[in-house]
Formats: structure tokens, C-alpha cells, sequence
């Protein structure tokens, strides 16, 4: 049954199948709903987990509303004549600090920003942008409903200045502004924007939540101020992925000297991840942030949740992160790093926007799954070569200077109309886009894994991957116990802490609101 109430409202649905489900909201597409409370894996829903008939409880909620808008460039007649591409813009309640900040995405002028219900200033964010355009007028944002129209944004060119000097290539250390501090939150003025404020509370969003999330996140901290922090980006679904992902960020903290701030993406984590995390974060010391973006209505929807994912890590790298992030390293869930990443931060791309390790060539067993030697990828990549998307380094400024996110996602709205393309997503796009976007080939031991590598290779290896082996379909546990001889200490410390944090829990709180294991611990 599904009651009306919209913030209480409660569904039964009976789960009578062998197969193994996944649980999801069909919402309004500016809204970000996410699973608040959960003890079962909703990504990998099984009966035999769950029990015969026992309930699976989940509440979900309503975290974060999004305004959509378009930006324009006003001819001299003040009509417009382009959209704005590559204008960074900012967003914040009138007197305050910003709270978020994007940039206009060539492709139809397109932009998003988080706006739970309030009244928000719209401003050109300070550096090139703000020296290039100008707001043509001043007009607030104003989030009074569910459904909030397309704002629509007109700005205009400062005297003697055109677009193109927007996309200026800049050097030195000073080309990126020092990363800002986090969002900050506030009330806006007058009786509307109190009754705002009292909607806003509904919201996971609002500013008792923020106030949480604030306590919440950590933020790198390193008492050597020479060393940079390096930004790595990530994404999991479901509780296995959550555990080797722990996993990862752990070795990459052993390797690694210089701060770090992790990047995951939001909606695809379950509660019980959120949860730990920042306590993960405060002992081993290291930033995080969760980060989205909604899909937007004119780009080719994905209704498989792990293709979803795939278009997640490549599709909005421009707009995903906050616009001072100068670069990021992308590390698969699934590997253990065993070098220094500062080594891939440092990395000359020799003028090219990302660098991705090429496919592995050295394991004759598997030479018949190589499909990019043979038929249409062998014609079309000629002399180039196919690259693993489990590991990449992205110069954002210059991706962002380049417009190459409008481009792949022009390409993917292409391919995409045909199901059988892009069987491997996020790897086949960028790789059929090799001839538009050039990838930086980074060194073989980069990434290394039994799948596609020879084993004389391993010792050098600074990352294993735990590929999918087409001729022994594996499970990644026992793949990873039996070829990474520190994945077992790794674990074991990430499951002791669990523990602790669990035991902390239930002493302060009673018996635990999460995951038992069969022997009664506390799981991701």
C-alpha cells in the first residue's frame, strides 16, 4: 500500500524472487533522495538475506532540491546571441558567503545549483569570468516550491572584452584560487524568507543538517604547509564496494605523505557508509566531501544503476567538483595503491587534459577477450591505444578551458541513442573520443591486474586492480586474499575499527540501528 502524506508516506512491496534487486526512487528530476536509514544492502537486495518473510525497513529522504537555469550571452540589441559557456557563477543568500558555485555548460547553456527552498544572490565568480561578463540584470533565485522553473541568467561583456577571453590559458601557481572554505549557512530577510526557512527544515539539506554535515566532515589538515593536498575521486554502490573502497583510502594514506581530500559521489552510498566515514576520516586523517550532480533532462537517460555509475565518472567532471579544484586523481573502489599518488598528482600530461593507463597487454590467456585488437575498435583507434578507466589523473582547469566536458557529452548523447554502444561506458567513450580529446598514456605500472598483466610485471606494480577475470569470474574477496599479500591487513584494520565504532554505539545508544553480520558484527 502507499499512503498519501508526502513526508511520511510508507510503501509494502512484497519480495518474492531469487534474483538479486536494487532499490531506487523515481523522483522529481531536481530532487536529490537518498536512502536515510537501511540495515540491508538496497543495491543488492537478496531474499536469503533478508530472510523469508521478514521486512526490509528503509527510509528514504528528501536531502537536497536543485534549481536548473540556462545563461545567455546579450547581443548589443539585448537579445541573446550564445549561451554563456565556461561562465562560472556562485550562488549565496544575500550578505553570506556562497554556498555553492558551478560553471555553464556549453550545451545549451545549461547550469545547476543546490537550492534548498530560500532566496538566493546570483554572482559572477570572481577571476576571469567576473574580468570577461557582467550580470545584464540582477535577479535573485527564489526556492519556494517543490518544483522550482529554470532560472534563466543574461549577462553581458564588460567593455572591450569578448567570450573568448574567457578561455584565456593562464600559468604559474597562481592560476587556481586557494580552495574556499566550506559552505556556510544563514537565513535570508523578511516574512518570506522566514517561512522559507521553517520549508527548509523538512529537507535533509536545511540548516540543522548542514550544521551536521559541517561537524561532520573532516577537512585535511598537514603541518607540512609546502605539500599539496591531492583531490581523489571515487565511487561505490552497495556494501561490498563500501568495504574495499575503506580498503583503497587506506592504502593510498599509508603511501602517501601529502594531505588528502576524497570526493565521493553522494547518491550512490548507502546510510551506514555516511555514517562511518567521518569517523574513518578523523583517524586516519584525511578530507572528504559527498558531491553530486543531477542528471539533467536533455541528456540521455541510463535506467541500469552500474551504467548510471559509469556515466557518473567521466560525464560531469567539469561541474562535479567545486570550481577551485585545480585537478583529481580517480582510483577505483577496487584497488590497493602501493606508491605515492603525489607521484600520478605531478604527472606531466604534455598539454593534455587527463591521462589514463593503457589496457594491459601481457597476459596471453586472456588475448582473446582483447576486443579493442580486433574489428571496430582495432579500425578505429588505428595506432592509438585503448586505456582502463579504474585509474586517471584529470587537469580540470584545463578541462574546464578546453570545454572537453561539453564535448564528451555531445559524443555521449550520440553514441548513446544506440543500446549496443558503449557497452563499457565510461571506457568506450573516452577512448572513441581519443581522435577529438588525445589521452596521455601513463606508465603500465600504473595499474596493474591479473586479468590483462603478466605476473613478471606485478613487482612493479604501484596499484593492483581487482579486474573481473573473464575465465574464472572470481569473487573479488578471494581474488584480492589470494594476489595482494597487504589487502588482508588493510581489511582487518578497517573491520576493527567497524567494530569499535559499533561497540561505541551500542554502549551509548543500546542495540545498533545497523547491518549484523552472521557473526554478529557490524558491516558496511
Amino acid at each position: 500500500r502507499a499512503a498519501a502524506a508526502l513526508v511520511e508516506g510508507s510503501a509494502e512491496i512484497a519480495l518474492a524472487t531469487k534474483h538479486t534487486l536494487t532499490a531506487a526512487v523515481h523522483a522529481l528530476p531536481t530532487w536529490q533522495v537518498t536512502a536515510h536509514e537501511a540495515v540491508h544492502d538496497m543495491d543488492n537486495l537478496r531474499l536469503v538475506d533478508v530472510g523469508d518473510g521478514k521486512w526490509c525497513d528503509t527510509k528514504y529522504m528528501l536531502r537536497q532540491i536543485y534549481s536548473e537555469g540556462q545563461a545567455f550571452v546579450l547581443g548589443d540589441d539585448g537579445w541573446p546571441v550564445a549561451p554563456a559557456k565556461g561562465l562560472q557563477i556562485e550562488v549565496g543568500r544575500k550578505g553570506e558567503q556562497s554556498h555553492d558555485d558551478t560553471m555553464v555548460m556549453g550545451n545549451l547553456g545549461y547550469f545547476q545549483v543546490r537550492g534548498n527552498p530560500g532566496i538566493y544572490e546570483v554572482r559572477i565568480k570572481s577571476g576571469l569570468s567576473n574580468e570577461t561578463f557582467e550580470l545584464a540584470k540582477k535577479q535573485d533565485v527564489e526556492v519556494s516550491s517543490y518544483i522550482t522553473p529554470p532560472f534563466q541568467l543574461r549577462v553581458q561583456t564588460r567593455p572591450g572584452k569578448n567570450h573568448e577571453d574567457l578561455f584565456e590559458q593562464s600559468s604559474g601557481p597562481g592560476r587556481v584560487a586557494k580552495l574556499a572554505n566550506g559552505p556556510s549557512s544563514g537565513g535570508g530577510d523578511g516574512m518570506l524568507s522566514g517561512w522559507i526557512s521553517s520549508l527548509g527544515s523538512m529537507f535533509g539539506g536545511g540548516d540543522a543538517a548542514r550544521k551536521e554535515d559541517d561537524t561532520a566532515v573532516a577537512k585535511s589538515n598537514s603541518e607540512d604547509e609546502g605539500l599539496p593536498t591531492i583531490h581523489i575521486f571515487s565511487v561505490a554502490s552497495g556494501h561490498l564496494y563500501e568495504k574495499l573502497l575503506s580498503i583503497m583510502i587506506l592504502s593510498v594514506r599509508s603511501t602517501t605523505k601529502c594531505p588528502l581530500h576524497f570526493w565521493f559521489i553522494d547518491n550512490f552510498l548507502s546510510p551506514n557508509f555516511k555514517k562511518f566515514i567521518p569517523l574513518l576520516a578523523k583517524k586516519y586523517n584525511f578530507g572528504f566531501d559527498f558531491v553530486t550532480y543531477k542528471w539533467p533532462s536533455w541528456l540521455n537517460p541510463q535506467k541500469e544503476k552500474q551504467r548510471l555509475i559509469w556515466a557518473y565518472k567521466v560525464l560531469f567532471l567539469d561541474v562535479l567538483f567545486p570550481m577551485d579544484v585545480p585537478k583529481v586523481l580517480f582510483i577505483d573502489a577496487d584497488q590497493v595503491v602501493r606508491a605515492d599518488v603525489r607521484e600520478l598528482w605531478d604527472t606531466d600530461l604534455k598539454g593534455n587534459v587527463y591521462g589514463w593507463v593503457p589496457m594491459g597487454d601481457t597476459n596471453p590467456d586472456t588475448e582473446g577477450f582483447r576486443f579493442w585488437k580486433q574489428g571496430y575498435w582495432k579500425n578505429h583507434l588505428g595506432d592509438l591505444k585503448y586505456h582502463i578507466a579504474a585509474l586517471y589523473v584529470v587537469d580540470l582547469v584545463e578541462f574546464r578551458r578546453q570545454s572537453i566536458g561539453d564535448a564528451l557529452r555531445g559524443i555521449y548523447n550520440q553514441l548513446s541513442r544506440d543500446p549496443n554502444s558503449l557497452s563499457n561506458l565510461e571506457q568506450d567513450l573516452v577512448n572513441f573520443a581519443q581522435h577529438n580529446v588525445p589521452i596521455f598514456s601513463l606508465p603500465d605500472e600504473w595499474l596493474w591486474c591479473e586479468t590483462w598483466c603478466s605476473q613478471e610485471a606485478k613487482p612493479k606494480a604501484k596499484t593492483i586492480d581487482l579486474c573481473q577475470n573473464p575465465l574464472t569470474k572470481e569473487p573479488k574477496i578471494v581474488m584480492a586474499k589470494r594476489i595482494i599479500s597487504e589487502w588482508q591487513t588493510y581489511h582487518d584494520d578497517v573491520q576493527r575499527f567497524l567494530d569499535e565504532v559499533s561497540a561505541n554505539q551500542t554502549a551509548v545508544a543500546g542495540p545498533p540501528g545497523q547491518s549484523q553480520g552472521p557473526a554478529g558484527r557490524a558491516e558496511l
